[in-house]
């Protein structure tokens, strides 16, 4: 892609990000949402390969479905209401009806079947920015409107997110279609914890970006799609093998790993809520997603995969991709639970 014409569209998928950051009023935050849509259809398509078409196809008709909703309930409560203001939604419908606008903009459970058809069909660069720059818009949102959204359906959208997350994952071979719906399952997590303690959310969401754009970081760099390629790449780089499972275990959740510390916090903060069964239910779904990401460390490190792969050779040459980014990420995807005792203080200010 031209490189003039790929700064205007991350420039655009910047600005309805922030556009939709500052608004208070419906319409502007729908322009947003519509200026970040349209700004990483090109982004997608660009491979011009017919899954990356019907992906882009498939994403522009959940988003634009999820759009037309958020419209629709923003203009029932200006109707019945007569406010446009994004806190001042207070009406039963359309608080329900933004609710299931913004999990199917975000791919939480029970629409999220797009998601890992649309993620399978991508790049992992545009894979990367699909799971982690995309989901911020609507969780801003979500997270203005959630005081007034019935905790029970937050809370089931949630749990359910969670378990189909964890079960989705179990028979996967594809890598993008396993961080998908590893995907679904940390933004159940987030949603579980929503409307008792946002700053929880913010915390979860960070850490999720953080250890997401790791692990995909990490699939670029060795060149894995699929679980046959990632048994053959401790052969190019033995270190950057043993770094990927560890980011992958932080995902599951493991101490003494960064993916401990938000799990660790929602549990506590959903028992003090008085919701012990809720967070039993959330810890045993995380056990779900925990084994198909240790499927993925045993395929990683612990077996040596026959020579007759059809991908291309696996030689040593010297990486010419800039991997700063990468070491970065990976320490802070690994190394920031020994911080939990300042973020709890962070939060309790």
């Amino acid at each position: 892609m031209n490189p003039y014409v790929l700064t205007i569209l991350l420039s655009s998928l910047g600005l309805g990000t922030v556009l939709t950051f500052a608004s208070s009023h419906w319409l502007l935050a729908w322009m947003g949402l519509e200026i970040n849509t349209l700004a990483i259809i090109p982004i997608m398509a660009q491979q011009h390969h017919p899954r990356a078409i019907e992906a882009t196809t498939k994403y522009f008709l959940t988003q634009a479905t999820a759009a037309a909703m958020i419209l629709f309930a923003s203009t029932t409560n200006a109707w019945l209401m007569g406010e446009w203001e994004i806190h001042q939604l207070s009406h039963p419908l359309a608080t329900t009806t933004v609710m299931l606008a913004l999990a199917l903009k975000l791919g939480l459970a029970p629409v999220h079947f797009w998601l890992p058809e649309v993620l399978q069909g991508l790049e992992l660069t545009t894979g990367l920015i699909l799971s982690t720059w995309q989901k911020l818009a609507p969780f801003a949102l979500m997270i203005q409107v959630a005081p007034t959204i019935n905790s029970s359906l937050l809370v089931a959208i949630g749990l359910l997110s969670t378990l189909v997350g964890g079960w989705g994952g179990l028979n996967q071979t594809q890598l993008r279609k396993i961080l998908a719906y590893s995907s679904i399952a940390h933004l159940g997590w987030m949603v579980l914890i929503l409307q008792f303690a946002p700053s929880l959310t913010l915390l979860s969401l960070s850490l999720y970006i953080i250890m997401t754009s790791s692990a995909f970081l990490t699939l670029k760099t060795n060149n894995a799609l699929t679980i046959n390629t990632l048994a053959t790449s401790w052969t190019k780089s033995p270190t950057l093998a043993a770094l990927a499972a560890l980011v992958l275990l932080s995902l599951g959740g493991l101490p003494p790993l960064s993916g401990f510390m938000p799990k660790w916090l929602i549990l506590q903060e959903l028992t003090k809520q008085g919701l012990p069964l809720s967070s039993t239910l959330a810890a045993m779904t995380a056990l779900l997603s925990l084994y198909f990401y240790l499927r993925l460390c045993y395929a990683l490190t612990l077996t040596i995969y026959p020579n007759t792969l059809t991908a291309a050779a696996p030689w040593r040459l010297n990486f010419t991709m800039i991997t700063l980014p990468l070491s970065i990420i990976t320490i802070l995807a690994l190394g920031l639970l020994p911080l939990t005792p300042a973020v709890t203080a962070m939060l309790a200010l």
